[in-house]
């Protein structure tokens, strides 16, 4: 499998051999040993998935997902964490983990998470409403065959609107979708996603529906 993946863990020998593991079955695995050089080569990098542990030095594998998801990066996340409580994990989901294994873990199960959150990520399919064309796989977006340049938000707002095109968009849906439940949400926010997207959409008109959302017409 070709994928690649941002390591965050602080215990070496775990941490090498579960490099060496992935690495075997043809991943490129980057290892870092504490949240903030992990968060830094997230700058530097793309990757296709994050497997985090939660007690690291510098900054916790909780908010250092935290962190990337208020940066829009939405890439898949697995947490591989010791901890038993339904707290931790709770706060992981809601900062934006896909899932989680609790320390020791077998590796081959590891390998099948990995592999069924990336399929599952990467066989969304590409549509079209008119001359509007998303291809969710690669997270690119034409317009008459014209590739635009979209923000994370953008992008998901505008896959909801085309996902139900020529049907209202609740502003309920909306916040559901690009924000997690503990977040503030304001309708001044959406409108500007929705403003950057007008502007970018020429030919594709996105109405208002007055106290209740919008709706891409086809």
């Amino acid at each position: 499998m070709n994928a690649k993946i941002l390591l965050l863990e602080d215990d070496l020998l775990f941490g090498d051999s579960l490099q060496d593991f992935l690495e075997e079955e043809g991943m490129e695995v980057h290892l870092c040993r504490n949240g903030q050089d992990a968060i830094e080569l997230t700058y530097e990098r793309q990757f296709d998935l994050y497997l985090l542990d939660i007690n690291v030095p510098l900054l916790n594998g909780l908010d250092l997902l935290r962190e990337l998801r208020q940066a829009d990066d939405l890439t898949p996340a697995i947490y591989l964490t010791s901890h038993q409580d339904k707290e931790t994990m709770t706060e992981g989901f809601e900062n934006g983990a896909d899932d989680y294994l609790k320390k020791p873990f077998d590796m081959d199960e590891l390998l099948l998470r990995i592999t069924a959150l990336l399929r599952r990520i990467k066989g969304k399919p590409t549509f079209c409403v008119g001359t509007l064309c998303m291809d969710e796989e690669h997270r690119t977006v034409a317009l008459e065959g014209k590739l635009l340049t979209l923000t994370v938000k953008e992008f998901q707002l505008l896959a909801l609107l085309m996902r139900h095109a020529d049907k209202v968009v609740t502003k309920e849906m909306i916040i559901a979708e690009l924000w997690s439940t503990s977040e503030d949400v304001s309708s001044g926010a959406i409108r500007v996603y929705i403003n950057r997207l007008k502007n970018d959409l020429s030919t594709q008109t996105i109405e208002n529906i007055r106290g209740v959302g919008y709706r891409l017409v086809s």
